[in-house]
């Protein structure tokens, strides 16, 4: 026989009110501000929509986190509660009792109702100083109230939920503030697009993702709406297709209309480029319009010139870089100095380095070598995909040893250890993994060291070792 915990007093006082639904609307007056929640749950479970209406504009909180409590958009609930808004606004005076400042329809904060249910313990003086209110990034924005949304654009049109909200908005001339920090493109016309982005306040936006398959001359007919974006701290780009049968001067044209916004980022601090082709011969571009320096910068899977690398070695917003990724950026056959001075450049504040897929060479390693063991930072160093002997990797370990931060090392296995199509000679690499082992312990302690490799043929997998003999990580991705 299974024991099932009883219902509270708080959620049976609170069927017992939604029961008879004027009898709650009515009672709210005089209800006690620990039951509020609890009892708009109840409310939303039983789509109670005029209880929903009248708890809103009694609200006895700042914060309001409607997105945690519905997870997926609910036009209904939308409506019960932008009546109750309406309520609220409609009102010349502000009356005293009004409290609600935010409406959050994003999933940010489940904590506060899994608190307030009972879920989660905690006492009355910490709930009282739980801080709720989120500052909107535009700052003089005094509006009464503000609603918060992400904008995720993944379908070929806007969704209901969405238009809803917008019109509502639209019709109050602005009174509510609707706040978009986050925005996502996974798909939708650019036209579409352009119709979205004119709802929203684009300084409000921090975090831009693009992933979607865009032409260069969709890219930069999107360019001046990024350009809007003035409190925008991370932008990632990925998969942009380059036509190549496009004229030389269309294709000047269309990167400078991209590249030139960067001079209006002035608080962008992370930068994430992938697949991205125009890059080549025009990175100089970009990195001369970045006014600031960057936190973390990702070049991935792109095709870059020699005269790129330089740029990129000579750029003032690389100076505090904390993470620098360059993997699937085929460097076989640049003269190493460049990159020997971006590493250098970023010694003393790089965090996390990934040369993954770069084709590095032995050569090439041992000039950077010298950079490299004054990264006194580093907790992540990823340099698998490149070819490199026993000896190099031997050298690369005698270089690392100053660096106690060093958490997490991944390498590709030597290549003495490898057969034809990459098989490899586990007898060989055994004996090879005792010899690192022995020189790591005499020159530090090591935490993780993984080596990889290459993907199989089959699966495109790789297999991961560890040091110790007989570890082996489960395949994994390569």
């Amino acid at each position: 026989m299974s024991l099932q915990t009883p219902p509270r007093l708080l959620e049976l006082a609170g069927q017992s009110l939604l029961g008879k639904e004027a009898m709650a609307i009515s009672a709210l007056e005089e209800l006690p501000m620990e039951l509020f929640p609890s009892l708009f749950m109840e409310a939303f479970t039983r789509r109670c929509s005029e209880t929903l209406k009248a708890m809103v504009q009694a609200w006895p909180f700042p914060h309001l986190p409607l997105g945690s409590l519905m997870k997926t958009p609910q036009l209904e609930i939308l409506k019960a509660v932008l009546d109750g808004l309406d309520g609220l606004l409609s009102q010349n005076v502000r009356p005293r009792k009004w409290k609600l400042q935010v409406l959050d329809l994003r999933n940010v904060d489940q904590n506060f109702w899994s608190v307030w249910s009972g879920a989660t313990v905690c006492s009355s003086e910490a709930l009282s100083r739980r801080k709720t209110v989120e500052d909107c990034p535009r700052r003089g924005r005094r509006q009464p109230l503000k609603v918060f949304i992400d904008l995720h654009l993944k379908e070929r049109t806007l969704d209901e939920f969405l238009i809803f909200l917008f019109l509502w908005a639209k019709q109050r001339k602005g009174l509510p503030h609707i706040c978009c920090k986050n925005l996502k493109i996974l798909a939708m016309s650019i036209k579409n697009i352009k119709k979205a982005l004119k709802l929203v306040d684009l300084g409000c936006i921090q975090e831009v993702e693009v992933n979607y398959t865009w032409t260069l001359s969709t890219l930069a007919q999107f360019g001046p709406y990024l350009g809007q974006m003035r409190n925008l701290h991370k932008f990632v780009l990925s998969n942009i297709y380059v036509s190549p049968y496009i004229c030389p001067e269309k294709k000047e044209e269309f990167v400078a209309q991209f590249t030139s916004q960067f001079l209006k980022l002035d608080h962008l601090q992370k930068l994430y480029m992938d697949s991205v082709p125009f890059l080549e011969g025009h990175l100089d571009q970009l990195l001369r319009c970045l006014k600031n320096p960057l936190e973390t910068l990702a070049i991935t899977n792109c095709l870059l010139s020699e005269s790129d690398l330089r740029h990129l070695s000579q750029c003032p917003s690389i100076s505090q870089l904390k993470a620098l990724d360059l993997s699937g950026v085929r460097l076989t056959h640049f003269s190493p100095e460049f990159f020997h001075v971006l590493i250098e450049k970023t010694a003393a504040t790089i965090q996390t380095l990934d040369l993954d897929g770069c084709e590095i060479m032995d050569s090439q390693l041992n000039t950077i070598l010298p950079a490299l063991s004054r990264c006194s930072q580093l907790t992540t160093f990823s340099f698998r995909g490149n070819p490199i002997s026993m000896a190099a990797l031997e050298s690369l370990l005698h270089h690392t040893v100053r660096m106690s931060t060093l958490s997490l090392e991944l390498y590709n296995v030597p290549l003495e250890t490898c057969g034809g199509l990459g098989v490899l000679h586990q007898r060989r690499f055994s004996q090879l993994r005792d010899e690192l082992m022995e020189t790591l312990r005499d020159l530090r302690i090591p935490k993780r060291v993984l080596f990889c490799t290459v993907p199989s043929p089959c699966c495109g997998n790789s297999a991961f070792y560890g040091l110790e003999p007989c570890q082996c990580c489960c395949w994994m991705p390569a």
